[in-house]
Formats: structure tokens, C-alpha cells, sequence
């Protein structure tokens, strides 16, 4: 009997453990940082270490399942697709973003193929979509959009939340064809509908001038594939006109090729000089651009730089080089601010995460990305200006060069 009530305490001891062990694993399961759950919802076994409380998350989820109504029409891929992309806007970052199978499908097609369009230049400022710049000649350009236009609906959708690259795939479309965008002007009281055609958009690179009054001026729109060339012959007829005095005009010019820019700005600056920095941060070394040197001025060029609102990217890598080493001053109104670089990452082989990596500093140290560049000298249009076509910024260029 005394084996009996011993064997039978054994077993109810072994069956608490049990008990008590399951349990332990299923509230330690359900506990737990779960990085790895989600991590094997897309197949894969990737240890991430964290100190983060992902209960909160399982929470959610599981009364995601319990309570929302259809959510058999939800899978739990979608959801996990749903929980990056949350992931990645909270890095308060316009420019990264995740893209999932149908949207990467759209990104790489619009990278890849032709479209028509309106022709602008957009991005984020404080959080809602702007106009960097529109491109000359087009569609855009035509109808007065402005750099710093804030786009408020593209047809009957409003872009609050909208990413930039939603944005571009609304507004492009087939040749011919309208698009309607609700866009608010600074100075203006109420928004207002602008329809556009869509057309093939040329990208235009660079104009010259050579004024009566001995100053030179160029007019570069893009920083395109072929635009280092093109400044080259620029800088040439530059030469050939024996004047001291050259404007380059970066108003609406949203940018396009880094090494572009290297390029161009190694006409004034000695080999080895630091054009531009991509700063990683922690993650790895700098890397620094750096002047090809073929500079081939004197100190008694005269050298003026026009920017705006829509001067962004490669122009404000350019104009920063040329306002850090003092080759150049700045004339018109700060900057748009779009200093950071991207890199493209396959999540999965149909998904895409584009992040920011680095931003670009200016031979001093300045971000570009948080502030933009100030000019030296600034000054802004008003609006009798602009309906007499009176363009107040070339005019105070012409003025301190001929000082």
C-alpha cells in the first residue's frame, strides 16, 4: 500500500512538473521578444538580439485574429508586410520605405521603362508632399507649378501619408492622358485644381548666355548623364569669351548624378579637395569625394550661384563645395534640403526596402539633409515681381559681380 501512495505521489509530482513546465513554455512563447515569429513568418531563421518587449505586438496581433471581422481574407503575410512597413516609418524618414510584391513590381517598372508625365520633381518637407522643382518646358512648367507647390490630392486621392513613390506612379500615366492635382501656393488662401496632359518628358540639361554686359551665365536644369560633358563645353566657350565673371544658375535644378557634380566642381577646385562627404555614421567609414583637379581659374574669376526652394541634391553638393571654399557666393533663397543617399535591399525576392544609409555633408561638415544651404545673399520675389518677370535674384547677381 505504503509502494501504492508512493508510486501514485511520484506520478502526480511528474504530471505538476509537466504541467507546470508547459505552461512556463507557452507564456515564455507568448512572452518572449518574438523577433523570430515574425522572422519565420517570411522563412527564415535569423536570430535578431534585442532588449525590445515584443509583447505588446503578439498582443495586438492575436486580438487582430480574435476580434477583427473578415480577417480570413487577411493573411498573415500581409500582416507581416503591414508591421515592416510600420518599421520603416518609424525612422521619420521620407526617403526610406518598403515596398511590397506589388509595389516593388511598380518602383522597378518606373525605373526601367518609359512614362509620360507632368514633369516635376517631388519629395517631403515637413511631412507633406512638395514640389522640388518643376522641369522647364513641360507640362508642369507650363501650367506655373512652383517649387515648393504642396501637393495636396492627385485626382480624388489626398497624399497625406502618401509615399513619394505612390505619388510618382499616380501622377505618371499614359501620353495624353489628365491628371489632376490639388495644389496649395504659398501666399495663396485656398488650394487649388490644376489639370495637366501627360506628355514625354525630355529632361533638359544646360543653356548659355553671353550678356552685353560681359558676364556669362549658365543654366543647368538637371544633373543627367550627359551634363559633365555638356558643362565642359560650357566652361570652354566660358573661356573663349575672356570675361571674369560667370553666373550659374541651380534655380529649380533637383539634381540627378553625384559624380556630376564631382565633376563640375572640379573646374574650381584643386585636386585631392574634399567636393562632398557620405557620412554612414556608425555603421562604416566616410567616404569622401573627392576634386578631380582640373581647376583651371585664377583668383580673379568672379563667380555667382543662383539657388531656391528648388535647388536640391547635386546642386546643393555643388553649391555647398563652391560656398565652403569661398570659389563662390550664393545668391537667392535657402535650399530644398534632399541630402541623403539610398541603397535598394531585397527583403524577399519580390519585396524591396529602400533605405537611407548616409547623408551628404559639405566640405565643412554642414548636413545638407536637415537644413539645406543658406545663401549669401538672400533674396526673394514678390509678387509684383513675378507679374512684371523681373527676376530680382539675377539682378543682384549681375550687381556684386560688376561691383
Amino acid at each position: 500500500m505504503l509502494e501504492y501512495f508512493q508510486t501514485r505521489r511520484a506520478f502526480s509530482t511528474i504530471l505538476l512538473v509537466a504541467i507546470f513546465f508547459g505552461l512556463g513554455t507557452y507564456i515564455g512563447l507568448n512572452n518572449r521578444p518574438e523577433i523570430n515569429k515574425v522572422v519565420n513568418v517570411l522563412g527564415k531563421e535569423t536570430a535578431v538580439s534585442t532588449e525590445a518587449d515584443f509583447s505588446p505586438f503578439w498582443k495586438a496581433w492575436n486580438e487582430i485574429n480574435d476580434k477583427y471581422p473578415n480577417i480570413s481574407k487577411i493573411t498573415d503575410q500581409n500582416k507581416v508586410y503591414g508591421a515592416i512597413s510600420g518599421l520603416v516609418s518609424s525612422l521619420n524618414d521620407p526617403y526610406s520605405i518598403f515596398f511590397k510584391p506589388d509595389d516593388a513590381k511598380l518602383f522597378q517598372d518606373s525605373i526601367q521603362g518609359n512614362f509620360g508625365g507632368v514633369g516635376i520633381e517631388i519629395g517631403m518637407k515637413d511631412k507633406i508632399l512638395t514640389v522640388i522643382a518643376p522641369l522647364k518646358d513641360t507640362p508642369a512648367y507650363k501650367a506655373n507649378i512652383k517649387s515648393g507647390d504642396k501637393i495636396l490630392k492627385i485626382n480624388n486621392l489626398t497624399t497625406s501619408d502618401m509615399s513619394i513613390e505612390k505619388a510618382i506612379n499616380l501622377i505618371r500615366g499614359d501620353v495624353g492622358t489628365t491628371v489632376t492635382l490639388t495644389i496649395f501656393h504659398e501666399g495663396d488662401i485656398d488650394p487649388k485644381e490644376v489639370k495637366m496632359v501627360r506628355d514625354t518628358i525630355n529632361m533638359p540639361t544646360l543653356d548659355i548666355e553671353s550678356r552685353k554686359d560681359g558676364i556669362f551665365v549658365i543654366r543647368l536644369y538637371s544633373f543627367s548623364a550627359n551634363s559633365a560633358e555638356l558643362f565642359q563645353n560650357a566652361i570652354k566657350e566660358f573661356s573663349a569669351s575672356k570675361s571674369d565673371k560667370l553666373i550659374l544658375d541651380l534655380r529649380g535644378n533637383p539634381g540627378g548624378y553625384l559624380n556630376a557634380a564631382v565633376s563640375m566642381a572640379s573646374w574650381f577646385l584643386e585636386g585631392g579637395k574634399t567636393v562632398v562627404t557620405e557620412d554612414y555614421g556608425s555603421n562604416a567609414k566616410p567616404k569622401v569625394y573627392r576634386s578631380e583637379g582640373y581647376n583651371i581659374f585664377t583668383d580673379k574669376l568672379k563667380f555667382a550661384i543662383l539657388i531656391d526652394g528648388g535647388s536640391a541634391s547635386a546642386s546643393e553638393i555643388l553649391a555647398g563645395a563652391m560656398q565652403d571654399y569661398k570659389k563662390a557666393f550664393l545668391v537667392g533663397e535657402k535650399s530644398f534640403g534632399k541630402g541623403s543617399v539610398q541603397e535598394m535591399v531585397k527583403v524577399t525576392p519580390d519585396t524591396l526596402l529602400k533605405i537611407t544609409v548616409a547623408k551628404w555633408l559639405t566640405p565643412n561638415g554642414k548636413s545638407i539633409s536637415e537644413k539645406g544651404l543658406d545663401p549669401d545673399y538672400v533674396v526673394s520675389f514678390t509678387k509684383k515681381d513675378i507679374e512684371n518677370k523681373n527676376d530680382v535674384q539675377l539682378n543682384k547677381a549681375v550687381e556684386l559681380l560688376n561691383k
